[in-house]
C-alpha cells in the first residue's frame, strides 16, 4: 500500500482517494517551537519523530507544549512521516522544560499598575491595619471602616518609606483591583 499526500493535505491510499486511518500514538514532546508553531513528539512504541502543529492544540486551549510532556495523539502518515492530526490528551506532570503557555497566562493575569493608578481616586486618609515586610504586603483601612485595602511592598518602596506600623496614619490613592480595593500610591499625611 502506498500512502501519499492527498488533496487538502489529507493522507490517502494511492489511487483510492481514501484517507489513511489515523493511529493512536502515545509519546513525549521532544521539542516545540512556539514561534514557528510546531514541534515533534517521540512515539513510545518506536514510531520515531511525529510532527505536531500548534493548530492541534487549540481544543486544549494551548499554543505550545513544554519539552517532556506526555501526549496521546491521533497521527496520520504523510510524505515525510507521521503527523499529529488530533491531540487526545496532554500530561504536563512529566514536562522538563518551561511551559510557555502557563508563563503567558500568568503574565496576562498580572495587574497593570499604570492602569490601576489611572483608575485610582484622589489621596484620602487611611490607617495601617498591619504590614509585614517579610511577606511584602499588608492592609490599610479607611477611618471608621473595617474594609481591608491591600498594600504591596512596592507601593511602600515607591513612597520612600522604610517601615509601617499598626495604627500609623497615611494618605492613599485607592483603586478597585480584581480581588478588592488596593492602595496604588501612599504618602505621609
Amino acid at each position: 500500500m502506498i500512502v501519499s499526500e492527498g488533496p487538502g493535505g489529507g493522507a490517502s491510499v494511492a489511487g483510492s482517494g481514501e484517507e489513511a486511518a489515523p493511529v493512536a500514538v502515545s509519546g513525549q514532546v521532544k521539542w516545540f517551537d512556539g514561534t514557528r508553531g510546531f514541534g515533534f513528539v517521540v512515539g513510545s512504541e518506536g514510531e520515531g519523530d511525529i510532527l505536531i502543529h500548534f493548530s492541534t492544540l487549540r481544543e486544549h486551549g494551548r499554543r505550545t507544549l513544554p519539552e517532556g510532556a506526555r501526549v496521546v495523539i491521533e497521527a496520520v502518515p504523510r510524505q515525510r512521516g507521521l503527523q499529529a492530526r488530533r491531540v487526545l490528551s496532554i500530561d504536563l506532570t512529566t514536562a522538563t522544560g518551561p511551559d510557555a503557555d502557563l508563563i503567558a497566562k500568568r503574565n496576562a493575569d498580572r495587574v497593570d499598575p499604570l492602569a490601576l493608578a489611572a483608575a485610582a481616586g484622589e489621596f484620602e486618609p487611611v490607617i495601617v491595619k498591619w504590614f509585614n515586610q517579610l511577606k511584602g504586603y499588608g492592609f490599610v483601612v479607611r477611618p471608621g471602616s473595617d474594609q481591608d485595602i491591600f498594600l504591596h511592598m512596592e507601593t511602600v518602596r515607591r513612597a520612600g518609606l522604610a517601615e509601617l506600623n499598626p495604627d500609623q496614619p497615611l494618605r492613599a490613592r485607592v483603586a478597585e483591583g480584581r480581588k478588592g480595593p488596593l492602595a496604588v500610591s501612599i504618602e505621609l499625611p
